[in-house]
C-alpha cells in the first residue's frame, strides 16, 4: 500500500512514501532514522526491516507452506524452507516496489529519510511533497508499474520451467501476489498509491492540492469501511474459491480480525494524510519574523533584575547578551530566568544565565515554513538569535513559541 506523502504511520499492501513530518516539541538535529534491522543503502537511501516483518514472514511460511503440502506433499517439512524463501522474495518485490518510488523521488529532488519494511509491505519517507500535481502522479503511478512488472517478470519466468515443481510453483506464487499488490495499491483512496493519483486528478482541476487531498481521504475512509464489511463477505461466499462448505468458524474469524486491521490502518492513513495536508496548507504562516520575541541587548555582568527592568520598558520579551562593542555573544534562556527567585534577581548576572550563540544558533528574519523548520532542526536549542539581513539583532525566537505555532496550524480547518 502507498502513503506517496503524508502519513507516517505503517500502511498496508507494498508501497508508501512518508514524508516526515516536523516533530512535536523542539526541533531536533538530524540522525541516523531507526526502524529496525538495517539491510543497507540502496541509492544512499538506508532500507530498514521493522520487528513486525518477522512476525509476518512467519505467518506466511506456515500458510504458504500448507498450501505446497497440497501441491507438492512429496517436500515434506522442507516445504517451509520453500516458503521462507517465497516469503523473502516476496518482500524483496514489496522493496522494488518501494524503491521504484525513491528513485523518482530523487529524480524529482524530493530527500527520502528512509525505507521500511514492515507488517503489511513497505513505506517509503519522502520528506517534501511533489511540487506539481504531474511529479505526484508520476511518483504514485510508479510503484504499482513496477509491480506489474514484476508479475510480468515472474510469468515469463514460469514458461522456462515445469508447472507442478517448486520453481514453477514459486514463480506463480509471486506472479500472483505482485499483481495482487499492484491491484490493492492502484484502489483510488488515501493512503494508498491510487489515493495518490486520485489526489494529483482532483489537485490538476481543482489547482488546490488541499482539495484533492480531502477528496482521496475520503474515498480512503469508505474503501477502509468496505474492506472491514466485504472482505469477511467475499471469503464467506467463495468470492476467493472457497468452497463456503470447508468454512469454519476459525476462518471467519481470522478473516474479520484481518478485515478489522486492514481497515483500521486504511482509516488512519487516511486521516493522517489529512492532518498533513492541513498543515503543509498553514506551513508557510509560520515565519520568523512574526514568531520572534523583541529583545534588549545587555551586557554580561548586568544583574538580572536590572535587564528585566529594561525588557519590561521596551515591551521586550527576551534578553541578549553583547560585548562592549554591541555584538551578540548569547542569549538568555527563558527557563533559567524563570528558576531564579525574584529576591535573587538583584545578585544575578545575566552571563550565568546565557546561552553562547553557534553559528546555527543564529538565523534569518526572513526564514518561514519548511525552510524555517529544517534550519531549526538541523540545531537543536531552546532559543534563537534572529538577525536582519543587514546583520542587525531582530530579536529572539523561542522553540516553544514555534512549537505552538505549529499546534495552532494543525488544529485550525484548512482554507
Amino acid at each position: 500500500m502507498d502513503d506517496s506523502g503524508d502519513s507516517g504511520q505503517p500502511q498496508p499492501g507494498a508501497g508508501g512514501t512518508d514524508p516526515a513530518a516536523p516533530e512535536k516539541g523542539k526541533p531536533q538535529r538530524p540522525r541516523e532514522p531507526g526502524g529496525g534491522l538495517l539491510m543497507g543503502r540502496p541509492f544512499g537511501v538506508p532500507v530498514y526491516v521493522a520487528p513486525s516483518w518477522f512476525l509476518v514472514a512467519a505467518l506466511i511460511t506456515w500458510v504458504f507452506g500448507g498450501q505446497l503440502d497440497r501441491v507438492l506433499p512429496e517436500l515434506g517439512t522442507a516445504r517451509y524452507l520453500v516458503s521462507l524463501f517465497f516469503a523473502i522474495a516476496f518482500y524483496a518485490s514489496v522493496l522494488v516496489h518501494e524503491l521504484a518510488h525513491t528513485v523518482v523521488a530523487l529524480r524529482y529532488k524530493l530527500p527520502v529519510r528512509r525505507i521500511q519494511l514492515q507488517f503489511f509491505g513497505g513505506v517509503s519517507e519522502i520528506e517534501k511533497e511533489s511540487e506539481t500535481p504531474g511529479r505526484e502522479f508520476v511518483l504514485a503511478f510508479v510503484g504499482p508499474l513496477f509491480s506489474l512488472v514484476l508479475a510480468g517478470v515472474f510469468y515469463l519466468g514460469m514458461k522456462f520451467v515445469e508447472p507442478g515443481t517448486v520453481p514453477g510453483v514459486l514463480l506463480a506464487g509471486l506472479m500472483i501476489s505482485n499483481l495482487i499488490v499492484a491491484a490493492f495499491n492502484l484502489l483510488p483512496g488515501l493512503p494508498l498509491d491510487g489515493g495518490r493519483m486520485l489526489r494529483a486528478v482532483v489537485w490538476k482541476i481543482t489547482g488546490r492540492p488541499m482539495s484533492g487531498t480531502v477528496a482521496a481521504a475520503w474515498v480512503g475512509r469508505a474503501l477502509a469501511v468496505s474492506v472491514l464489511i466485504g472482505l469477511p463477505l467475499l471469503t464467506q461466499t467463495g468470492g476467493f474459491g472457497n468452497n463456503t462448505d470447508d468454512i469454519s468458524g476459525m476462518d471467519t474469524v481470522t478473516d474479520a480480525l484481518l478485515a478489522a486491521i486492514l481497515c483500521a490502518i486504511i482509516w488512519t492513513g487516511a486521516g493522517n494524510s489529512l492532518r498533513m495536508a492541513r498543515l503543509r496548507e498553514h506551513l508557510p504562516e509560520l515565519r520568523a519574523r512574526t514568531l520572534t520575541r523583541r529583545a534588549v541587548p545587555v551586557e554580561a555582568a548586568t544583574p538580572l533584575s536590572e535587564a528585566l527592568r529594561r525588557a519590561n520598558e521596551a515591551g521586550a520579551r527576551a534578553l541578549v547578551v553583547v560585548d562592549g562593542h554591541g555584538d551578540p555573544k548569547a542569549v538568555v534562556r527563558e527557563a533559567a530566568i524563570g528558576s531564579v527567585p525574584e529576591h535573587r534577581r538583584p545578585w544575578v548576572a545575566v552571563s550565568t544565565l546565557a546561552q553562547d550563540l553557534t553559528d546555527g544558533m543564529k538565523i534569518s528574519v526572513e526564514l518561514s515554513g519548511e525552510t524555517l523548520l529544517d534550519t531549526l532542526r538541523a540545531s537543536p536549542a531552546t532559543e534563537y538569535l534572529v538577525l536582519e539581513e543587514t546583520g542587525e539583532i531582530y530579536g529572539v525566537l523561542s522553540t516553544a513559541d514555534v512549537e505552538r505555532a505549529f499546534v495552532a496550524a494543525m488544529a485550525r480547518p484548512a482554507a
